[in-house]
């Protein structure tokens, strides 16, 4: 299958050095928060809920009805972009950042200028320095040219635009971790309600967007709701970037519609890497629980409802490839290692129940265990699911749980009581861990 389909944010494969503003605004740039000025605030929310643009962070809530949230009182309000790209897998906001930074920035003012935002601030991962350099350029050049500072695009509307450095940590990625650390406070996610939009940044009603979320919202200004729907599915409309890699042939990033299948998908990728037989999917990195390569599931649509109906999450479209070689038991363990490690340890469930998780599953892979463990890995992964303060326990527990599902049989065959079944340990750890690349969420 061809890639025929509009690129709405990867337009740095169709133009060159769009990176650049006098590139970008020859191609339409800054055309989107032209229009977006000459509204009215509550205009530019209702045009953005009306496309059913869903957040591309990995939750997938409505983008226009998240501004929506926001009080309409004095004060300060902020937007913040969500530009800590840590979920294992996950590389898109990475190119957006690098090729077309222009986008995103336009796109975030827009959100600022939708809820009347006094300054928009662009949370870069740790080990993104180029990037964040590189966008503090790119932010000088938007204000030489009158679309950052006092008076944006000729209204009486003013906006600054920060960038603001993480340290790597996965964490950061959790909204109300990322607003702590951005005020010099420890990276640990806040007791909710109250909610950002009620009491976020500096206490103050904030909005928080991935950076795949807000590059999607110039073109929706310039085009209209209704050309955006033309793109995807009704509940899923739009287009999404899937990163593709694991046991991949040919690993990077796609934007495609929502809506296409696994398989599709798989085809464009140009299929298993080396013609191996596929054995399992990660749909969403290591955050959403792994899928057996079914025919049911390859022919499964991508959405965010579709995806959640054969048990797994779109999230942010991080798709692993895990082919017949892969030992199943050391994916889960090398998964759960880094959840363990990535833990802020502020409840307990999270900070004991990984750390118990990783020992547990440790012995098993080494074969110093009983059928036992297998069944007490699971229990444990029960106790953290849902009684965790943040989302980070419950991706802790997707790998191992949905491992223990689809392919018990293999941690079974580790341990002490039972004789390794034939192809267990096959694969050769190189293979395995190029298969669960290291990382950190979105």
């Amino acid at each position: 299958m061809a890639q025929n389909y509009p690129r709405i944010l990867l337009r740095d494969l169709d133009i060159p050095n769009i990176a650049k503003y006098e590139v970008y605004a020859e191609n339409g740039g800054y055309e989107g928060l032209r229009k977006a000025v000459s509204m009215t605030p509550d205009e530019v929310i209702n045009l953005v809920k009306d496309s059913n643009l869903r957040g591309r962070g990995g939750a997938g809530f409505g983008t226009g009805v998240k501004w929506s949230f926001i009080p309409k009182t004095e004060g300060p309000k902020y937007v913040v972009v969500n530009a800590d790209e840590s979920e294992p897998g996950t590389f898109k906001d990475r190119q957006l950042l690098e090729k077309n930074p222009h986008q995103v920035i336009e796109g975030a003012l827009i959100a600022a200028y939708a809820i009347q935002a006094s300054a928009v601030y662009i949370y870069v991962r740790g080990e993104f320095w180029d990037i964040g350099y590189n966008l503090e350029a790119r932010i000088e050049e938007a204000r030489a040219a009158g679309w950052v500072g006092e008076k944006i695009g000729g209204s009486n509307w003013n906006c600054e635009v920060y960038i603001h450095w993480g340290a790597g940590a996965y964490i950061c990625g959790e909204e109300s971790a990322m607003l702590n650390s951005i005020e010099g406070k420890l990276g640990q996610p806040r007791v909710k309600p109250p909610f950002p939009a009620i009491k976020g940044l500096y206490d103050s009603p904030t909005v928080i967007n991935n950076v795949e979320t807000l590059a999607n919202v110039p073109p929706i200004l310039v085009n209209g709701a209704a050309w955006f729907k033309t793109m995807g599915t009704e509940k899923s409309p739009g287009t999404k970037i899937f990163c593709m890699s694991g046991h991949v042939q040919n690993p990077g990033n796609y934007e495609l519609p929502l809506g296409l299948t696994f398989r599709d998908l798989l085809e464009v990728a140009g299929g298993v890497k080396d013609g191996k037989k596929l054995k399992a999917i990660l749909p969403s990195g290591a955050s959403g629980p792994l899928l057996p390569a079914t025919d049911q599931v390859l022919d499964c649509k991508l959405t965010y409802e579709d995806v959640a109906s054969v048990g797994s999450v779109l999230g942010s479209a991080s798709v692993i490839l895990l082919d017949e070689t892969t030992d199943m038991v050391y994916a889960a363990y090398k998964m759960i290692k880094f959840f363990r490690h990535e833990s802020c340890g502020k409840c307990t469930p999270c900070r004991e129940g990984t750390y118990w998780l990783e020992q547990r599953l440790g012995a098993i892979y080494h074969h110093k265990a009983t059928p036992a463990d297998v069944d007490l890995i699971e229990n444990v992964a029960k106790q953290i699911q849902g009684k965790s303060l943040c989302a980070l326990g419950d991706f802790a527990t997707s790998p191992v749980m949905s491992a223990l599902k689809y392919w018990r049989s293999e941690f079974l065959a580790y341990t002490s009581e039972a004789k390794p079944a034939a192809g267990a340990k096959a694969a050769p750890k190189a293979a395995a861990k190029a298969a669960v690349p290291a990382g950190a969420g979105d």
